[in-house]
């Protein structure tokens, strides 16, 4: 399958497809409200007020896998998101990233993407920590880690980076820029 093949659910509950977003560069985050990355939430929509007019869109989709960080309804993360970081970008449906009840589409980009590490920075370093609490062969699967992992899309679907949360967000911007 490719990433077009798959759907996911709106706030609404409605069906969305990958189809949908033919053609387009993405971002696919998943996201919490209440991690210490949240931050990151003001620098995705920077950069989507920067480069949506050539293309981009960010898909953003809550998960509370992580720390239970994304508490509350998805109506009332999307109102904390933008009142908080003022974000424009399509927000989805909570879901999960791991596990037996992962979305497919998060199935289809851990399946089809590598962890690639946390880096040394000390928010790298407490990440690892985190990491290896919850899975001591972190370093040798590609299961999402954390809040704010990021994957690029190209135009034709395919993977083009995967980004841990540690990853600075300018690094993530030059990325982006590139792909489009």
């Amino acid at each position: 399958m490719a990433i077009y093949d798959y759907s996911f659910k709106a706030q609404d509950g409605s069906d969305i497809s990958m189809a949908d977003y033919k053609g387009k560069v993405l971002l696919i985050v998943n996201t919490a409200t209440g991690c210490g990355f949240t931050p990151q939430y003001e620098d995705l929509q920077d950069i989507y007020d920067a480069f949506h007019e050539k293309g981009l869109e960010i898909l953003d989709f809550p998960c509370n896998q992580f720390g239970e960080q994304a508490p509350g309804t998805d109506e009332e993360i999307h109102t904390f998101c933008k009142g908080r970081f003022g974000i424009t970008f399509p927000q989805f449906s909570k879901i999960d990233v791991n596990g037996e009840n992962a979305s497919p589409i998060f199935k289809y980009l851990v399946e089809n993407s590598k962890f690639e590490g946390f880096g040394m920075s000390p928010a790298g370093l407490a990440m690892k920590a985190v990491a290896k609490m919850h899975d001591s062969d972190y370093k040798n699967n590609s299961a999402i880690k954390w809040n704010f992992t990021k994957f690029l899309i190209s135009r034709d679907g395919k993977i083009l980076a995967r980004f841990e949360p540690t990853v600075s967000m300018e690094k993530v911007r030059e990325a982006v820029e590139a792909a489009l």
